[in-house]
């Protein structure tokens, strides 16, 4: 998979993950596992970044005698999740358009411009 293309869902899976309630690095990482793999070397990556963007927060308290940090995603965290799901109907139709087999785009069921909107989006 793409690197960036995968950055993004992963991000955006963390997100998901931390949207219900608030959770701890192994938690989180214990919650994606049925859906993708990701390690601790990966997630704490994404962790701060997320936080850098504004889109979760940190707060710790101690657990078991140590000081365990906490993230909760923001307001902008979940309008970037809306994003994201809006975003993944253009995602679709680029889908439908590469694995269509000889058929014609809106004889998959690609709406009409959808993939011209989609791939001028991504170009820009």
């Amino acid at each position: 998979m793409d690197v960036q293309l995968k950055r993004g869902l992963l991000d955006i899976c963390v997100l998901a993950a931390i949207r219900t309630e608030d959770s701890y690095g192994y938690q989180i990482i214990r919650d994606m596992k049925p859906y993708v793999e990701v390690s601790e070397s990966t997630l704490y990556p994404i962790l701060r970044r997320l936080e850098s963007q504004q889109l979760l927060t940190v707060w710790s308290a101690e657990h078991n005698g140590r000081l365990r940090k906490y993230y909760r995603i923001t307001r902008q965290g979940e309008a970037r999740i809306e994003e994201f799901k809006e975003e993944w109907v253009e995602i679709e139709a680029i889908y439908q358009f590469i694995v269509k087999e000889g058929t014609e785009n809106d004889k998959a069921g690609v709406p009409q411009g959808a993939l011209d909107e989609a791939v001028g989006t991504a170009q820009g």
